[in-house]
């Protein structure tokens, strides 16, 4: 019998700032899942942050700093892969931009961008994933983050795979593409309207009878989870990936463990 020399896609993981200090578990959830795709993970030490919260607060100059060692750092691989839409559409829609008139800088941040995504979009549009071998005993609903969905066309895959968890339930959220308000330096410099949106998103979320929220980014889920708390609500929430994982022993995102 021939012996398959096919080789692995080589993936680093872009950790991203909130999973890293908030929510480790859906990085190693996302390791699971891309090894599952059949791929060789590296989680690069050198990372840190993506840029997004200087580029939407207009700082050009610092912007294009993180993004040239974030470029250098992840430049060996053959695909960069985030567990975030918000921080995947920054990589791979945004980085080009910075150096238009960078004639050093502009092919490479093309070449990073190509080969940098979102985490779901990466496992059923590039890795052909449609299935996954998890187990779930719970009525989810999902909500579309802006970056996501508006950016990055992110919809249909989380529903697909999450359909193929056993024993789990999907009902669809009214309004799942209208935005939590958290949107990144928004929620700080807009707070009351950041409220008000995030009042009206808990609304829909108890009205759809379900027992666990998802999401693929942590900024939405952390904003969505504290209002639920604070209006005293029992609606777990999840990142997608740590469902699809199979890694649900942690405690859901805001309670602590038992």
């Amino acid at each position: 019998m021939a012996e398959d020399t096919e080789r692995r896609p080589q993936v680093a993981l872009f950790v991203t700032c909130l999973v890293d200090l908030f929510r480790p578990t859906v990085g190693f959830a996302a390791v699971r899942l891309l090894e599952a795709a059949g791929c060789d993970v590296t989680v690069p030490k050198a990372q840190t942050c993506c840029g997004q919260p200087a580029f939407n607060s207009g700082d050009r100059k610092n912007t294009q700093a993180i993004a040239r060692q974030v470029i250098a750092t992840f430049e060996p691989y053959d695909y960069v892969v985030a567990p975030s839409g918000s921080c995947g559409g920054m990589l791979s829609h945004h980085y080009p931009s910075l150096f238009a008139d960078d004639p050093a800088w502009q092919p490479r941040a093309e070449a990073f961008a190509e080969k940098a995504h979102e985490l779901v979009s990466f496992l059923t549009d590039v890795r052909g994933m449609t299935h996954v071998d998890a187990q779930f005993a719970e009525t989810v609903t999902y909500h579309d983050s802006c970056a996501g969905l508006r950016e990055l066309g992110i919809r249909d895959q989380p529903r697909r795979l999450l359909d193929s968890v056993e024993g789990l339930d999907r009902v669809e959220l009214e309004d799942a593409n209208v935005c939590c308000g958290f949107g990144g330096t928004f929620c700080v410099k807009y707070p009351d309207i950041s409220n008000a949106m995030v009042e009206r998103k808990t609304e829909r979320i108890i009205e759809s009878g379900a027992q666990t929220l998802l999401a693929g980014d942590l900024g939405c889920l952390m904003n969505m989870a504290g209002r639920l708390q604070r209006e005293g609500r029992s609606v777990s929430v999840r990142h997608v990936a740590e469902v699809l994982s199979g890694l649900t022993d942690t405690p859901p995102i805001g309670e602590a463990r038992e």
